[in-house]
């Protein structure tokens, strides 16, 4: 058999120039599109049907005072205010704008930041394919910034893929989507730029926050950080409006025992072991002989409880909670609420110039401990306005709260407050009933200061007042 070898030549230069003309023409837009797909646009076409943008509106009074240079008088001041300034109240309607991501497609569940809806009287959410839904509040928790939303869709709706804000690194690369300045669905990306970050807004300390390069304005407010998998590692935060470069977001870790009181509960419950505790001074850190010269002291244990059955006594210093240095009465309840209610909680004490660990289970905080503990904390007794009440201490109300004892020489003893004194309100909490007053007492017990609305003969006063 003989072997062509100039027919072999032809066919392989042949093969050659088809293969070479095929690189050279121009690819169509299917490859094209394919090789500038990467792992952000994949990530951002997964998440996108999750993201929704949320609208909320409130209502903002303002008082308008025609007589302003006559309140300098004090007597005048009064007479206006009783007879002329609920006549001059201006409402307006104020409006929102923020991000939000469905975690439960399922339910309608939604995850936002507490500040995007805050105060708000109406929510609207707009879906992805701009279907405008009402949104019901589950739950929100202003410590954490975090609230939960919920809506009704006849059609099934997308969710987020929960992702591991514990397993990060520094420089990988993150994607936020958002709403920012009313520009739905805009998309950035960039680096984690640190963990644990500490960041003040307003009033607030917020602890253990994701800090990224990745664009994050006003409107980005509650929308999804995500990993280059599109999971969810964190809710961004716009807390600095006028930052650049620099943007902020709660690890999603952090989030979901949120999450689960909030659906559960509408609030969260932050686990109680039955102590009040003090910051510990110089002079108490000399006296009790602490090395690291800081902790809590313990001032008073509730009988019976865990703290109680645990061995934990008045007079203990509580220096580390799990393996975090406490070192101020703000530091043992940040790291208290990162543990939930059931939890064994591990607490470190100082006594006798020896250190020891107790294992603490945690439980809800007993509603029939509140009066005490509101007693303990406040210095006060109080009980509900009835006829007889209204005969005793000669008040015209009939509703609210008054004051029936005052502990001695307690912060409002020595203020002045005396029995026959009503509470209005602590802090945003109104105060109608005993029930009011339990609900405040549990729910700002780990509060440093409350400010108490206190009304005598008609005059009402606004009072901080240090607990403990």
């Amino acid at each position: 058999m003989q072997y062509d070898i100039h027919g072999c030549l032809r066919q392989f230069a042949l093969a050659v120039a088809v293969l070479v003309l095929s690189l050279s023409a121009p690819p169509d837009s299917c490859s094209a599109a394919y090789q500038r797909e990467n792992a952000i646009v994949r990530a951002v076409r997964k998440v996108s049907p999750a993201v929704v943008n949320i609208s909320s509106e409130y209502e903002i009074i303002e008082r308008s005072n025609p007589f302003f240079d006559f309140r300098l008088d004090p007597f005048f001041d009064s007479f206006f205010r009783d007879f002329f300034e609920p006549g001059y109240q201006q409402r307006r309607k104020e409006k929102s704008l923020g991000s939000g991501v469905i975690i439960d497609g399922n339910r309608g569940y939604i995850l936002t930041n507490e500040h995007v809806i805050a105060r708000s009287a109406k929510i609207k959410v707009v879906l992805n394919d701009e279907r405008e839904l009402d949104a019901e509040l589950v739950g929100a928790a202003p410590d954490f910034d975090l609230a939960v939303l919920k809506i009704t869709s006849d059609q099934p709706l997308p969710a987020v893929e929960m992702g591991d804000s514990d397993d990060l690194m520094i420089g990988e690369t993150v994607i936020a989507i958002g709403n920012p300045f009313g520009l739905s669905h805009s998309v950035t990306t960039g680096v984690i730029s640190a963990l644990n970050r500490c960041v003040k807004a307003e009033d607030r300390v917020y602890r253990g926050f994701i800090q990224t390069d990745a664009s994050i304005n006003p409107g980005n407010s509650g929308g999804p950080l995500l990993n280059i998998n599109g999971e969810l590692i964190g809710i961004n935060t716009a807390i600095y409006s006028k930052a650049q470069g620099i943007g902020f977001a709660i690890p999603i870790n952090k989030a979901k025992r949120v999450i689960d009181d909030l659906i559960k509960y509408g609030e969260v419950h932050v686990p109680w072991i039955g102590v009040i505790v003090h910051d510990l001074d110089p002079k108490l850190a000399w006296y009790f002989n602490v090395p690291e010269k800081e902790g809590v002291i313990i001032g008073a244990v509730a009988k019976g409880s865990p703290a109680d059955e645990a061995g934990l006594k008045d007079g203990d210093v509580i220096v580390a909670i799990g393996k975090k240095r406490v070192s101020s009465r703000d530091t043992y309840y940040r790291l208290i609420k990162e543990f939930a209610v059931g939890d064994t909680i591990p607490v470190t004490v100082w006594k006798n110039s020896t250190s020891r660990l107790v294992k603490v289970h945690s439980c809800r905080f007993p509603e029939k401990l509140a009066e005490e503990w509101g007693f303990r904390l406040l210095g006060i007794r109080v009980r509900e306005i009835c006829a007889g009440v209204r005969l005793r201490y000669r008040i015209a109300a009939k509703e609210g709260v008054i004051i029936t004892e005052v502990r001695r020489n307690c912060y409002l003893d020595r203020i002045g407050a005396h029995a026959g004194d009503l509470i209005r309100k602590i802090n945003e909490v109104v105060v109608k009933t005993v029930a009011d007053y339990k609900k405040a007492v549990i729910k700002y017990r780990d509060k440093k200061h409350v400010v108490l609305l206190i009304e005598r003969d008609n005059q009402q006063y606004y009072v901080s007042v240090e607990l403990g």
